[in-house]
């Protein structure tokens, strides 16, 4: 609740007509004024997602959703213009590409340190800055990522073609993709987004738009929410991995670029 009103009303803010497009939220047991935003933003559908994390809830709202194009926005995430929408989905007039991406998070002033350092970095965890996998403008590189995509401009988004090789961890905040992208990956009941755009790479589907626009993600505000979003984030792949639920190669990671970091940590 504390970040979905203005998340909510930033989408509600598009220049779209209201009926191009439906907003489907999934609950998992909120005890704070979830819903009640949720009904006062007139959201289309509110769904349980009864298995409680992040990727279960986006598969649970998936699943009730049913336009061509689905658009991934979390709760933390705040649409940083009322053309973001078209912008996002003007690249699938290409047939070839399957997804689209915002290039960069958009820094804002008002937020705070943190927030506004990741936003400039580029990226959630600096790790990635070392092993050169990242999907967002760095300031610190001025790339979107360190790993050798081919793309080419296309003028308001550039148009990438990924392999397992180069494979950006690309899929969250503000992630966009075609419905019929599902047929072809492992999605239920647990969407794992970089998993599912490595999926869609082996299965042919390559070619992806990072759209010369932003967005707004309210990651960490005191270095306290960095420390247990990483504790959890490890628990989690942990887990799935074990499961052998996950398919993302992170095996692939340069070890120098880990060995770099520790080094610079210390």
């Amino acid at each position: 609740g504390r970040t979905l009103a203005v998340c909510l009303r930033a989408i509600l803010a598009q220049k779209l007509p209201r009926d191009c497009y439906e907003i489907v939220v999934a609950d998992a047991g909120s005890t704070d004024n979830t819903l009640e935003i949720a009904h006062a933003c007139g959201v289309d559908k509110i769904v349980e997602n009864p298995l409680k994390t992040g990727e279960a809830g986006k598969a649970a709202g998936i699943q009730a959703s049913s336009g061509d194009l689905i658009a991934l926005v979390d709760s933390d995430n705040i649409l940083p213009e009322p053309e973001w929408l078209q912008r996002m989905t003007a690249p699938f007039a290409d047939a070839q590409i399957v997804a689209s991406e915002p290039i960069a998070y958009t820094v804002r002033k008002e937020d705070p340190a943190l927030t506004r350092y990741f936003a400039l970095l580029g990226m959630n965890d600096p790790l990635c800055l070392f092993t050169r996998n990242y999907d967002r403008m760095s300031m610190v590189t001025g790339k979107w990522t360190g790993l050798p995509v081919p793309q080419e401009d296309k003028g308001d988004y550039l148009k990438l073609k990924l392999s397992e090789d180069a494979l950006p961890t690309i899929g969250a905040n503000g992630f966009v993709f075609r419905r019929t992208l599902l047929k072809h990956v492992k999605w239920e009941p647990y969407f794992f987004d970089i998993d599912v755009m490595h999926q869609a790479v082996l299965a042919g589907f390559a070619h992806v738009a990072k759209v010369k626009t932003g967005i707004v993600h309210l990651y960490c505000a005191r270095m306290e929410d960095f420390m247990r979003k990483q504790q959890r984030r490890i628990r989690d792949f942990l887990y799935f991995a074990q499961a052998k639920q996950r398919t993302y190669p992170w095996d692939r990671q340069k070890r120098s670029g880990i060995v770099l970091f520790c080094l610079s940590t210390v």
